[in-house]
């Protein structure tokens, strides 16, 4: 898959968020912008809100993002993320952003018991899953690597906000969480601003301030995982949260009739194979919402939905793959089935 075709799904998958999120709100006057940062189209949507004031902080939105991926990108030679990866075995300082992504990463990987990592670096370039470079690493391949692979690996300096990688040739990679801590840093500052409405979406990871116009939540697509972008199989009514799914959809290869998707698992360097086809997660923090989308989708069906349960003010839709969506507790009456070919199911109670 090569980069016009990327980001032509993020185009594609942009406009259909948009669409669900928009389309009872035409009648009010609202602003946007499109930008393409952290390796996907971003696209924020300001309502409510005079022109001159609008254009001033898309603007400062823009530099936002861009500062973010500066630092967090490891395409991008100085950035500290690969500051870090070319200089294993030293500390290294970052800036307080990439301190605090990192730190919470680490808080995630021992929430989820490694299945959330970011340093899945080596394997994630092995497979180059959503790139031009995509292939299908072999087992030698995997195994020479996957001794690079551990969270554990990580030393953190708070003192001069410095970070270190144990072994040489370890890489990290916040693809997994750095859109999630975008979205908060974006919402922060449109708050700050006295912006009342508005819709931040990175590439799917999608975040909402305030109400409609009318003062009702906003309505936000859940994605068929079984259908290409485009198609949901119902919504939930949000407002003040984060809207994040990690699916087997997303980015993926197919050879002899098998997809390998993107979601890889620490432990062997292969994709997640488990019952899943997607889990969504809603939180006040667009970070958690990355972070545990990745973690809950490694754990699996029953695991994953203990581990949102057993969290304040975060919950969580998992689409298996027979078609069968289980809803944590609190999302009983907030979400809507549109797709009558799934069926929300329960855990038997043991």
């Amino acid at each position: 898959m090569n980069r016009k075709k990327i980001l032509f799904m993020s185009i594609f998958f942009l406009a259909f968020i948009g669409f669900l999120l928009l389309k009872s709100s035409n009648s009010e006057s609202k602003y946007n912008k499109s930008y393409f940062y952290l390796g996907t189209v971003n696209e924020i949507t300001l309502f409510n809100i005079k022109k001159s004031q609008s254009e001033q902080i898309l603007s400062k939105c823009d530099e936002i993002l861009r500062d973010i991926e500066n630092k967090m990108s490891d395409t991008i030679v100085s950035s500290d993320v690969s500051k870090i990866n070319n200089n294993a075995g030293s500390f290294v300082k970052v800036s307080s952003d990439t301190f605090f992504v990192i730190e919470e990463a680490i808080k995630y990987s021992n929430l989820s018991n490694g299945n959330f990592d970011i340093t899945i670096g080596p394997i994630s370039d092995l497979w180059a899953i959503g790139t031009e470079d995509a292939r299908i690493p072999s087992k030698e391949e995997i195994q020479k690597y996957l001794n690079l692979v551990n969270y554990k690996n990580i030393t953190l300096n708070k003192n001069d906000s410095s970070i270190k990688l144990e072994k040489d040739n370890m890489k990290i990679d916040l693809g997994a969480i750095a859109k999630g801590y975008a979205a908060d840093v974006i919402a922060n500052y449109l708050k700050s601003n006295n912006v009342n409405s508005a819709i931040i979406n990175l590439g799917g990871n999608v975040y909402t301030i305030g109400n409609k116009s009318n003062n009702e939540p906003f309505t936000v697509g859940i994605q068929d995982p079984t259908m290409p972008r485009g198609n949901s199989i119902g919504n939930i009514k949000v407002s003040n949260k984060s809207v994040v799914t990690s699916g087997i959809y997303e980015r993926y290869i197919e050879s002899e009739n098998k997809i390998y998707h993107h979601i890889l698992n620490p432990s062997n360097g292969y994709p997640f194979d488990n019952e899943l086809s997607s889990v969504t997660i809603i939180s006040d923090k667009s970070i958690s919402c990355d972070a545990l989308s990745t973690s809950a989708f490694g754990l699996g069906l029953e695991p994953g939905l203990n581990l949102i349960e057993s969290i304040d003010n975060v919950d969580a839709i998992f689409i298996t793959k027979n078609k069968e969506i289980y809803l944590t507790s609190n999302l009983s009456d907030k979400f809507t089935l549109t797709d009558n070919s799934f069926k929300i199911s329960t855990l038997p109670k043991k």
